[in-house]
């Protein structure tokens, strides 16, 4: 994935992270997967030290700066409570917007669900399931007091919990995510794309001495498209459609939405108009993430 936006570091700042923490067996794998189908970047039991490092190189990933990061801290990871204050208040100084979200569930529940899935509790060794859960809750209990947000997924259902964690997080499942992707047609079309559009209508920069070895991520080649006015109108067209083809995917409750464009090699025109509609896009408020397939693969 690329980012679709300058080289500058304001742009490529990661703006919102969710720690996910709670009682095992509680939801918070179900929680982590609602914020990935939100676009959010998700980590699952990185150890907890790592996690202000990894920013750094979560700033080229375009769902990270777009979306957010989500990742889940949990006693499985035995440094936990040790370092937690020390790591949220590094995270606080890179963040503007950290919160931490608690899954949470009734003892009874947990233990039916423990025994349905006839999964070990991670604190039970030499104890019962109920002794790993009185356990955890002693270990958690300083963190769920700072928790922002604290779901009982007691009773719910996926659906109830998707809305509920939804609405307690402010975000909304109205529009899908949208790839938009580059790709050349001489390696053969993206087996998951929803649609392709074929920009090989537009001027070749492969043919100009000076652009041949560049991509359509560098300006002399967007450049050089930018001569034509064929360029601005496919894009503006382009752009229109994808909207609406965006409004009317979620109301299907698809998640997701891959726009492939192509052009002979994957380079320089698929490439640059991908980067464009993207930013038009972005800047309207659609979740869009970019991957760029054959970009390296060639200058035909």
């Amino acid at each position: 994935m690329q980012n679709i936006l300058n080289n500058n570091n304001n742009n490529n700042k990661i703006k919102r992270f969710v720690i996910i923490t709670g009682m095992s067996g509680a939801g918070k794998s179900s929680a982590l997967n609602i914020f990935e189908d939100q676009g959010f970047y998700v980590i699952d039991n990185l150890p907890l030290t790592l996690l202000p490092q990894l920013l750094d190189v979560l700033a080229t990933r375009q769902s990270a700066i777009n979306n957010g990061v989500a990742a889940v801290v949990d006693v499985r990871g035995e440094e936990l409570l040790g370092e937690f204050e020390q790591v949220l208040a590094c995270l606080k100084e890179k963040i503007d917007e950290l919160e931490i979200l608690f899954v949470d569930a009734s003892d009874n529940c947990l233990v039916r669900r423990f025994e349905t899935t006839r999964r070990r509790h991670p604190l039970a060794t030499g104890t019962t399931i109920l002794g790993g859960i009185g356990k955890e809750r002693v270990q958690l209990n300083v963190i769920r007091h700072q928790a922002d947000i604290i779901i009982d997924t007691s009773g719910l259902n996926l659906p109830d919990f998707k809305k509920k964690l939804l609405d307690s997080m402010e975000m909304t499942s109205d529009k899908p995510v949208i790839v938009i992707s580059s790709f050349g047609f001489k390696y053969g079309l993206p087996q998951d794309s929803d649609y392709i559009l074929d920009v090989r209508f537009l001027h070749n920069p492969n043919y100009v001495d000076e652009l041949q070895q560049l991509t359509g991520k560098d300006k002399p080649v967007r450049e050089f498209l930018n001569n034509f006015d064929s360029l601005e109108k496919f894009i503006v067209k382009a752009k229109n459609m994808l909207s609406f083809v965006a409004s009317v995917y979620s109301n299907t409750g698809k998640k997701q939405l891959h726009i492939a464009i192509g052009c002979t090699g994957g380079r320089h025109r698929s490439v640059a108009v991908t980067e464009i509609l993207a930013s038009r896009m972005q800047k309207s408020g659609d979740k869009i993430i970019i991957e760029h397939r054959d970009i390296t693969k060639g200058n035909l």
